[in-house]
Formats: C-alpha cells, structure tokens, sequence
C-alpha cells in the first residue's frame, strides 16, 4: 500500500502568526509560555491541515523558532563559546540561548558598567534558494553531544493527537557541509565520526 507523505510544511502560519507572536516576544510584549502555545497550535493545525489533505505519514522537525539547521546546532551542542551566558544552570541551551545565536546579544556585568556583545552567527543562502539559514561553527576540536529536547516533544505532541509521524531530520554530511571551520585550518567532515553517535542516539530515541 503507497503512503503519502511530506518533507515538511511552512510553519508561518495562514495570518503570519508565527513572525507576530516572535516579534512581540523579542519586543518583551510577550512572554515564553504564551510564545510557546503559538507554536503548539500552529503545529496542530498544519498537522491537521496535512492529514485532513490524506497524508498519511506527517512531518515532525519542521518546525523551527528561527531555522532548521540552527534547531539542529542546538540539538547537537554546537553552540560557540560566546554564548554560554545564555545557557541554563545546568549549561543547556534554552529558547534564549537559540535567539541570541540568531540575532545576537549583550550581556552586562558588575552593575551594568560593562557589557560585552554576542554577535550572530553569519546567515547565508541554502543551496541556490533565497532561503537563508544560520551557519554552525565548528572547532578542530569540536564536540557533539544531545542537547536540545525540541524534535523529541515534538514527536510526542503530534503522537499525543492521534497522528502518525515522520521525523524530518538533516543528515550528518549536509549539516557538517552546511557549516564552516573556525580558527585552525581542518576539514569540517572529518567531524563526521563525532557526529554520528548522536545520530544514533536521535534515531535509538525516536
């Protein structure tokens, strides 16, 4: 029996409520919980658009605060070093910690009389598309490891409304090509060995 199924599904929203709703909360006019409920309910009705459309397997990963590939550096702890004011107490990325990436930061010390400044990572064209998305950065030494809970949520959320799903993932080769080598000269896919166990435990999860 053929099964109908989609690589993915725009997350915006019919009346752009994505974009508002993310306005509003970088504005302060907003806050993380009910930016969070805007998410659910887009996700619940694309979802519900799609099988009322007759797809069978619906896409979960699709969704992104920012960009694909930047949710996928955050579940994968590619996070640069200058960003780890923003992390939690336990050192794991939050929603905040995704933003600053995106669009940079200032944080401020001893009373506010001194700041520094997190730029945002550089921003380029996916493939030959007008499409852009955050590139990651990686280090000779760099390090993988899980750490961003969002594709597991949100396999549970659609499971947890009836739907049957299809995880949208980048693959490990085009998410290491998608980046770019910091400081020593390297090549970025020889990372790729490093990468691979968490693969692993992505797919020994879903």
């Amino acid at each position: 029996m053929a099964l109908a199924h989609t690589l993915g599904f725009p997350r915006i929203g019919a009346d752009r409520e994505l974009k508002k709703a993310l306005e509003s909360y970088w504005k302060g006019d907003l806050d993380q919980d009910a930016l969070k409920s805007v998410g659910r309910q887009l996700r619940a009705t694309h979802w519900q658009l799609q099988k009322d459309a007759g797809i069978d397997l619906l896409p979960v990963g699709d969704f992104a605060w920012y960009d694909q590939v930047l949710t996928h550096s955050l579940t994968f702890g590619v996070i640069p070093e200058r960003f780890d004011s923003a992390k939690d107490e336990r050192g794991l990325p939050t929603l905040d910690t995704l933003f600053a990436m995106a669009r940079g930061a200032t944080t401020t010390c001893c009373g506010g009389e001194h700041s520094k400044a997190q730029y945002a990572q550089e921003l380029t064209k996916w493939f030959d598309t007008n499409y852009h998305y955050l590139v990651p950065e990686f280090s000779a030494d760099q390090q993988f490891k899980l750490s961003w809970e969002q594709l597991f949520d949100e396999v549970d959320e659609a499971k947890s409304l009836g739907h049957n799903v299809k995880p949208v993932i980048i693959g490990p080769l085009t998410y290491l090509w998608l980046g770019k080598a910091k400081g020593n000269d390297f090549d970025k896919l020889d990372l790729l060995e490093r990468l691979l166990p968490v693969y692993g435990e992505i797919l020994g999860r879903l």
